[in-house]
């Protein structure tokens, strides 16, 4: 990634009496040279994701301090801000009321609904702060092309958080693509296996359940995979199709004698999309379930997880719910110079790492998201290398991308190093204008042209 040089000032925050009590920088400000103080962040939105994305950042090597959040949900916000030291009179409880007041730091974390993240980021932007907004960069082309256009104007940094890209098992496996160990790249076949039961938590039951509240499944899940894609391709897309639809999650797929809700149902011990097998283990064993536990309860307890299940989204029967995003999709793509690539979506699955196999001129890279193979067609040898990345989903790091973005992030913005960061706002606006294509050619049954 290139960044020209084009802005040489600091921020300074002056309160109304003169008094200048902090400067501010921007990654283009200090480039080659680090700070001599911490990085100062705030965080717009104390969800899952950007409680998770304030941890990392505070427990990495490089020095940060967090001196505001804003989130609607006091407990939230609170425990957050207890945790990281920020002062009462820095707890807003919303992000426009954090982007009301003069600047605060020199970065800000953006991860509130994805409805919101053109706004935030035009409106933080403005404010002179570099970004990290939480992936899909926005709800349509159009949108993106303001954000980048902002942040351009505003002369910010601006990271979408496209963390396939940093994980462990991503930059060994860009490497080996790289270093021609398959020779050219020719095809690719790679899935997503969401999941069985995160698909029933995030796609049928909660937040990304209907494209109204939210936007469709492509944008929403995998415009992660058609960014990577498009990384470990290293080409531009020229066209794509696409094929899906809303199969199972539907009215009249549900079991006779289902209720409306899980706690009330009479088939609910025999369903596999049963809220409360998912959320009582979740509070029972821990693991990656008490992550999308913690989601649909406000507080892990008994009490509270079953009264969640009897009175929220989380606890309704997945037949009689009101989503309508697809529950499978396929897109083909081709890229610049013929190469092509297909890519599968799908809820049906057991939750597990993403699997890919790259078909080149001297050989072929199989991987699932720890372990790489590569077959040489001249030797007819396999060399197996594991790259002991961990769990591939939101709750488990998506392994190790979010902890190496969130140090690339840090790292990038205190020591002036932009090559740190692997996507900027136009490379993010153009792997989102594909995925806005994909869905376009998958509701009028044809082939975009980029």
């Amino acid at each position: 990634m290139t960044v020209t040089v084009t802005y040489t000032h600091t921020y300074t925050h002056t309160h109304a009496t003169g008094a200048t009590d902090q400067s501010f920088s921007n990654l283009r400000t200090h480039p080659g040279r680090a700070l001599d103080r911490p990085l100062t962040l705030v965080l717009a939105g104390a969800g899952a994701r950007g409680t998770g994305y304030a941890d990392l950042a505070a427990d990495g090597t490089t020095p940060v301090s967090f001196v505001a959040v804003a989130d609607p949900r006091t407990g939230r916000r609170d425990e957050l801000a207890d945790r990281h030291g920020i002062p009462q009179e820095r707890r807003y409880t919303d992000w426009r009321e954090l982007a009301a007041v003069p600047r605060l730091a020199d970065a800000v974390i953006i991860a509130v609904q994805d409805s919101m993240h053109l706004e935030a980021a035009e409106a933080f932007a403005a404010l002179g702060y570099d970004i990290l907004l939480e992936k899909p960069m926005a709800l349509s082309a159009e949108d993106c092309d303001r954000i980048a256009a902002a942040a351009e104007a505003a002369g910010v940094s601006l990271t979408v958080c496209h963390v396939m890209r940093y994980s462990p098992y991503s930059e060994r496996l860009k490497a080996l693509v790289d270093q021609g160990r398959i020779g050219d790249i020719v095809s690719v076949q790679h899935l997503e296996p969401i999941g069985y039961w995160h698909f029933a938590h995030s796609f049928v039951r909660g937040n990304w359940s209907r494209e109204e509240r939210s936007s469709f499944a492509l944008l929403t899940k995998s415009c992660h995979d058609i960014d990577w894609l498009g990384h470990i391709v290293g080409r531009p897309v020229e066209a794509v199709s696409s094929f899906g639809s809303l199969r199972h999650f539907r009215a009249e797929n549900a079991p006779a004698g289902a209720g409306e809700r899980c706690v009330s149902c009479a088939v609910e011990p025999s369903c596999p999309y049963s809220a409360r097998k998912l959320y009582q283990i979740g509070l029972r064993e821990g693991g990656v379930k008490r992550y999308f536990t913690r989601i649909a309860s406000d507080e892990l307890t008994e009490e509270a997880v079953e009264q969640a299940m009897a009175q929220g989204p989380y606890g309704r029967c997945v037949y009689r719910s009101d989503n309508d995003v697809v529950d499978h999709q396929v897109v083909s793509l081709q890229y610049e110079g013929g190469v092509t690539a297909a890519f599968t979506l799908t809820a049906f699955t057991p939750q597990e790492n993403r699997h890919t196999k790259i078909f080149g001129t001297l050989g072929q890279l199989t991987g699932d998201g720890r372990t790489i193979e590569i077959y040489d067609f001249t030797t007819d040898e396999r060399t197996v290398i594991d790259t002991d990345n961990g769990g591939s989903s939101a709750a488990e790091g998506h392994g190790g991308g979010d902890a190496a973005l969130l140090d690339a992030f840090v790292r990038a913005h205190h020591e002036g190093r932009p090559e740190l960061l692997l996507t900027g706002a136009n490379a993010s606006r153009d792997s989102h204008r594909v995925v806005f294509a994909a869905e376009r050619a998958r509701l009028t049954g044809q082939v975009v042209r980029l």
